[in-house]
């Protein structure tokens, strides 16, 4: 078995990769994640915004969506070449199959199933999702949801987020759903 990070009895092998949909959770049950296992956090939109020093929307209206998955799918693969940890990727990353196929030969792709009444009560008082700049932002994101769940069920693992659950009880349980079911990404010490 690869060299991994060890803490607090279990050793992470691989870098663990949250996809699926905005509002889903992946950055937040994300960082919770990193904090319970010791590892880095990473949020490839956020690394992507600090390379081109602007906001992705801003990226988007300048560069044009092209341009910014090619820039995603790089940051992606420079992330997962490090030290293993936890990366949170953007809703439409997993859309590629370049990006899929890389996530899961260097790491895990972890989907955060949540169902869309769930989705737009957590991004729908929030003005910071370029996709959803429409007139009909819920219609907008129904359409994103019903394209792309098909896409997302394609990830190594699927977690369900449900209404209620908190921070902590999600990250525990993807925990528990890597160590019962991928050993060689997170590995409990004997």
């Amino acid at each position: 078995m690869a060299e991994g990070t060890v803490h607090k009895g279990l050793i992470l092998h691989k870098t663990i990769v949250f996809v699926g949909m905005m509002g889903a959770g992946k950055t937040a049950v994300g960082r919770t994640l990193a904090a319970q296992l010791g590892v880095m956090f990473r949020d490839s939109d956020h690394e992507i915004e600090e390379a081109a020093n602007m906001s992705i929307a801003e990226i988007f209206a300048r560069d044009g969506e092209p341009f910014f998955r090619r820039k995603e799918s790089q940051v992606i693969e420079r992330l997962l070449e490090g030290e293993p940890g936890v990366l949170s990727t953007g809703g439409g990353a997993f859309l590629s199959a370049d990006n899929r196929e890389m996530i899961s030969r260097m790491g895990v792709s972890i989907w955060l199933d949540a169902d869309i009444d769930l989705l737009w009560e957590r991004v729908r008082h929030k003005d910071t999702r370029p996709l959803l700049r429409t007139p009909d932002p819920k219609g907008t994101l129904t359409r994103l949801y019903e394209t792309r769940v098909p896409v997302y069920r394609k990830a190594d693992v699927a977690v369900p987020s449900t209404p209620g659950t908190s921070l902590d009880q999600m990250a525990r349980r993807v925990t528990q759903v890597l160590i019962e079911t991928r050993p060689d990404v997170l590995e409990r010490l004997e």
